[in-house]
């Protein structure tokens, strides 16, 4: 009887330190941003154009994220326009200019303004020289960690070069 206690016991005391020992499973870029209501359409964008598989992979990645406040800012034929399953491309193309290759944190900018190339092939301004800015859209909130890179909020979304002017 002494025994069994006894092992009863021990295995009372060794599971909880069993399980405040595993590793905290780490989100990627796609869950973290899916588990943050303010970007439920640019989850819906990157699913609708095929990119989550991409989003949700190795990387690191840095994602210039603009939130559904953001999106609010252009008129809703135009959000529709890049939700237009035969207007794929032109949504690929979006969210690829929001994406920089590696991961950079807000502390690598500080003080510093520099072009950066996006996955689109693209190049953004980002000036971190006082409020950063990225391509002119605030930075509202940096720094957000995934398990494949990071998440910078704008405040506005950016446009590759063939879009700008038509909102």
């Amino acid at each position: 009887m002494h025994s069994l206690r006894s092992r009863v016991l021990a295995a009372a005391i060794a599971a909880p330190l069993a399980f405040a020992a595993a590793p905290a499973q780490a989100a990627d870029i796609v869950e973290t941003a899916a588990a943050n209501p303010d970007f439920t359409i640019l989850v819906k964008m990157i699913d609708a154009a095929g990119l989550t598989d991409t989003l949700k992979g190795p990387g690191p990645f840095t994602v210039f994220a603009p939130t559904n406040a953001a999106f609010a800012k252009w008129p809703q034929k135009e959000v529709d326009l890049f939700l237009n399953p035969a207007k794929k491309e032109h949504l690929v193309r979006l969210l690829k200019h929001h994406v920089v290759p590696g991961k950079v944190m807000s502390s690598d900018l500080k003080g510093k303004k520099t072009d950066a190339k996006t996955v689109e092939g693209t190049m953004v301004m980002v000036d971190a020289t006082g409020p950063v800015m990225v391509d002119g859209k605030k930075v509202v909130k940096a720094d957000i960690v995934a398990d494949n890179g990071v998440i910078h909020v704008i405040d506005t979304p950016l446009l590759p070069e063939k879009y700008r002017g038509s909102f």
